[in-house]
């Protein structure tokens, strides 16, 4: 399947059914009066988070949606039928942009989750409203109100646990094919990865998703490369693994450009907890690992594992150390929720 993670779509909701003008006729009633019943409302146009989607390309074939018009109003008082609404099933951590692509008007990070983008039309009134005392047999009637319509944008930013990141070819992929049963397309040149890969990582009886997302180059905040299409991405993340490869002569410079291009994308990115792995140790010798992860280290603040994503060599280790750490911050989320159901006034 493609990966998309935006589209732009057409909704409309349905227009609502007109009223209807129609007299009573009955054996032995003379004057038998309006009976025009009113119409039907025309149907919405509903967003609702799926479990089982992880692209937009749905949207690549489907680009107007619109809701069922309402049923026109009959004889006898009768009123006509609802329309039918859109669902508009969605992947979790899709944002619904309005058609500027700045204004948010939902975010869909729940399962289940439902979102009504646009309300059908109200049914018009048939000839029985319209009576009085001075009209007895009115033959107005409302046609129906028009339903809503807008173009929107959507944008999936992929709700992940963790999150690898790092310069082309630092090997996200190839760890990632190590420590899950993704299978991504690996190659010996850049931008091998042309979208986010997501992974399950299994430890014991828990999980957690692992995200890969393609590599990033100076500038990309500014639109180079792949630009910022999937930094969003890494939003959602709670945590990143920075991978630099340990080929590279200068590993501060790559490990800094990564840096320099989260700071300049903002939403709080340089912010999140990371870990900083040398890649391929096992193609550079002690001496040399020992020199360039003692640099790196200098430079982020922390200590720097020494990592083979091809040869398993601290990739257990590594994955130890992303767990707890999530762990930790899922214990704090549910007790930060707990307390605003007690305190909650």
């Amino acid at each position: 399947m493609k990966f998309l993670d935006e589209a732009k779509v057409y909704v409309k909701s349905g227009d609502g059914g007109g009223g209807a003008v129609s007299f009573r006729r009955e054996k032995y009633i003379e004057f038998g009066g309006p009976d025009g019943g009113d119409g039907g409302r025309g149907g919405d146009v509903i967003v609702e988070c799926a479990d089982n989607l992880n692209t937009l390309i749905d949207f690549r074939y489907r680009q107007h949606i619109k809701g069922q018009r309402g049923h026109g109003g009959m004889g006898r008082d009768r009123t006509g039928a609802k329309g039918e609404s859109a669902i508009i099933k969605v992947p979790v951590g899709t944002q619904i942009l309005d058609e500027d692509r700045e204004t948010l008007i939902a975010d869909m990070t729940e399962v289940g989750m439902t979102f009504v983008l646009c309300h059908g039309g109200d049914g018009g009134h048939g000839n029985a409203r319209f009576k009085t005392s001075t009209n007895r047999a009115p033959r107005k009637f409302h046609p129906g109100h028009s339903g809503e319509e807008r173009w929107i944008w959507l944008r999936l930013k992929l709700i992940a646990d963790a999150g690898l990141i790092g310069l082309p070819n630092a090997g996200k992929s190839t760890f990632l094919t190590a420590v899950t049963q993704a299978q991504p397309k690996i190659g010996a040149y850049p931008f091998t990865t042309l979208h986010p890969n997501l992974g399950v990582v299994n430890i014991g009886h828990d999980e957690f998703v692992l995200a890969d997302i393609p590599g990033l180059i100076e500038g990309a905040s500014d639109g180079a490369g792949l630009g910022t299409r999937f930094l969003g991405h890494v939003e959602r993340c709670q945590v990143l693994l920075h991978l630099v490869d340990a080929l590279e002569e200068d590993v501060v410079a790559s490990y800094e450009t990564v840096r320099h291009e989260l700071e300049a994308y903002g939403a709080d990115l340089s912010d999140k907890t990371e870990f900083v792995a040398l890649n391929k140790c096992d193609s550079v010798s002690e001496e040399e690992m020992a020199e360039k992860r003692k640099a790196l280290a200098k430079v982020c603040g922390h200590e720097v594992d020494v990592i083979s994503g091809v040869a398993g060599l601290g990739v257990d280790e590594m994955i130890g150390k992303l767990y707890e750490t999530i762990l930790g911050l899922r214990i704090a989320k549910e007790e930060a929720e707990d307390r605003d159901r007690v305190y909650q006034p």
